[in-house]
């Protein structure tokens, strides 16, 4: 079926976010799909859906023109690649719409040289466009089988600033601390304590806080050591998982 046949039929997408996209060209990704065509359909995504929707750091926008979106999800959801909204990745999860991957990654604030921890590897694609961007990426996974491929999948695709840890992040990753940002992909009722405590003077987490009904967050770590919270827009992310006692978080 034609996309703009399905425009015509009326269909909405509900995305992760809370936002609502009218139907436009889902810019299909198949195997015999060129390079020029997977270019040209990044292109649409970041025009269309990123930049048209309020996200203007430049550095942000190339890294999202730049990381290949369709090969961070299995083949049988690959031809949905470039358009917005969540594809599932196996295990009960799910890669965010391009949007979300955005606008959490312009609200971090970092660039070249930053530091920043990830809670909830996924695929591998929030770090990879975070490395594209030139930041150092330490990243942990609960869930070992997508922990090891997008591992490896990361490695394959030559995003080397990206270490993978498989293991629970709710204590995050404190021998690497601080981090000049903190991105969760997924929601835990209260902000960790661990990770507030490993995010360095003037840096920025953006997380996703709440039960069900829940709110994108940005925490900023002030000089004298506390904190300012600011909600951005309603989501719905995974559940954060929460740690087993003792913790096997492994390398």
């Amino acid at each position: 079926m034609k996309w703009w046949s399905r425009c015509l039929q009326g269909a909405m997408t509900i995305c992760l976010g809370g936002s609502v996209g009218a139907c436009t060209p889902p810019s299909a990704v198949s195997p015999s799909t060129g390079e020029a065509d997977v270019v040209a359909a990044r292109e649409t995504m970041v025009r269309i859906k990123i930049e048209n929707r309020g996200v203007k750091d430049p550095e942000v926008l190339a890294a999202m023109r730049a990381v290949p979106r369709h090969l961070f999800v299995p083949e049988a959801v690959r031809s949905d690649g470039y358009a917005d909204h969540p594809l599932a990745i196996g295990d009960g999860q799910t890669i965010s719409q391009p949007y979300i991957v955005a606008l959490m990654t312009e609200l971090l604030e970092v660039g070249p040289g930053s530091k920043v921890l990830e809670i909830g590897t996924g695929s591998g694609y929030q770090a990879a466009v975070l490395a594209q961007m030139g930041v150092e990426v330490y990243s942990i996974e609960v869930r070992d089988a997508l922990c090891v491929s997008a591992r490896d999948r990361l490695a394959s695709l030559g995003f080397g600033t990206v270490t993978v840890r498989c293991g629970n992040g709710y204590g995050g990753w404190p021998e690497e601390s601080p981090f000049d940002g903190i991105v969760v992909t997924a929601a835990p009722e209260q902000i960790p304590e661990p990770l507030l405590q490993q995010l360095a003077v003037g840096g920025h987490m953006v997380i996703p806080v709440g039960p069900f009904y829940q709110d994108l967050k940005v925490v900023t770590r002030t000089p004298d050591g506390g904190f300012e919270e600011r909600s951005v827009i309603p989501v719905r992310f995974v559940d954060f998982v929460p740690p087993k006692a003792p913790d096997t978080t492994r390398d």
